[in-house]
């Protein structure tokens, strides 16, 4: 088989944590007497880590560093006090990345959450099932940028050429080809196939048993 592990995104990849999200941003904002958003508006703001979140549910004019900071901490811990009441993963993901894992090859996950939220998720809706979790991390870039990636490689012990990016949106895709990892796009999370395709995915799923096959045949 070319490929020796399987990286994956967090959110609208393994887990739907829209709700969760929307509702911990909604519950800061109201409590300050901002707008809030229609959960679907999430969709389209989530993708770049918490901090980044909350700067594009702020309003424009409640944009300074401290405000961001108070703001974070709050919408943190409603968040993690909240942070399994809706979200659930993707029909079928799991038994695939368990088949992945049945094929041989490594499984990791590579998320702009805050690491500590992915774990407590992971371990409540993926338990035991995958060899390495890198989040949201101090001084680590945040995905595009393809640090995250590589430090996810290294402690694998596999190329870039070994490994195949699974996500979501165009930053996952991006993320995926500044790593050097082979790009796959899926279909049930936040973004459309426009944006996976037009930032460069070299496959697009529409099931979570077709990217066992596209394993399998890739020999």
């Amino acid at each position: 088989m070319q490929y020796k592990a399987v990286i994956f995104d967090l959110d609208g990849t393994l887990i739907n944590t829209l709700d969760d999200l929307g509702d911990a941003v909604n519950f800061m904002l109201a409590g300050y007497g901002y707008p809030t958003f229609p959960i679907d508006d999430y969709k389209m703001m989530v993708g770049n880590g918490m901090r980044k979140l909350i700067e594009r549910a702020m309003p424009p004019e409640h944009q300074e560093k401290a405000e961001i900071d108070a703001a974070l901490a709050i919408f943190m811990e409603r968040y993690n006090a909240h942070a399994l009441d809706k979200t659930h993963a993707y029909q079928g993901v799991p038994e695939a990345v368990k088949a992945v894992s049945d094929l041989g090859l490594k499984t990791a996950v590579c998320t702009n959450k805050a690491e500590a939220s992915a774990k407590l998720i992971l371990e409540k809706l993926y338990p035991g099932c995958f060899d390495f979790i890198l989040g949201q991390r101090e001084n680590l870039p945040t995905k595009p940028d393809p640090a995250g990636v590589l430090l996810v490689m290294k402690e694998l012990g596999v190329t870039p050429a070994e490994c195949v990016f699974v996500g979501d949106s165009g930053v996952d895709i991006q993320t995926a080809v500044n790593a050097g990892a082979f790009p796959v796009g899926v279909l049930w999370g936040f973004r459309d196939e426009k944006e996976l395709r037009d930032n460069g995915a070299k496959e697009i799923i529409s099931d979570p048993a077709d990217l066992v096959s596209f394993l399998q045949d890739s020999k």
